[in-house]
């Protein structure tokens, strides 16, 4: 089984215990011995559903959207970004150098792409910009592969 991830950035900490635990749950219905799971691992679920991933034996194939993009993320994911990157079995590059919403959107078509089942970590509404979560499930309603809704029930975020 080949999972991939997409979800929205910047949740709170009551939210992103929810999360984990709703992420964890998911993986622990596949055998570890089939679960790839495919993210881009930024901070917020891609990188908590990647943790969970190798918690559960499962594999990680990692999708890195530009040259920039590692650079672009915030400073205190870095040893979280660099640990994950370190135990993927295989990574897959955009070809973009400049870390923007054209490239975040081209990496997640990718994510797309690689996965059997999509699961988004989505609150529902339009995205805030090209290239959000809204815009990745579309995209993944538009090629066939079936979306997983992960929101808590009452959650918000900023």
């Amino acid at each position: 089984m080949r999972l991939g991830i997409t979800g929205h950035r910047g949740l709170s900490p009551e939210v992103e215990a929810q999360v984990r635990t709703e992420l964890a749950k998911l993986i622990a219905d596949c055998p570890p011995a089939d679960l790839v799971g495919i993210s881009c691992i930024a901070d917020g679920p891609d990188a908590w559903f990647a943790q969970a991933v190798l918690a559960h034996g499962g594999r990680l194939d990692v999708v890195i959207s530009s040259a920039e993009y590692r650079e672009s993320l915030p400073d205190w994911h870095h040893p979280v970004y660099d640990e994950l990157m370190a135990r993927a079995i295989d990574t897959h590059h955009t070809g973009l150098s400049e870390s923007n919403s054209h490239a975040h959107q081209a990496g997640s078509e990718i994510v797309v792409g690689l996965a059997d089942r999509m699961i988004a970590v989505w609150d529902g509404q339009p995205a805030r910009g090209y290239g959000g979560t809204a815009d990745v499930v579309a995209y993944a309603e538009r090629v066939g592969v079936p979306v997983r809704i992960v929101w808590p029930e009452g959650a918000t975020r900023d």
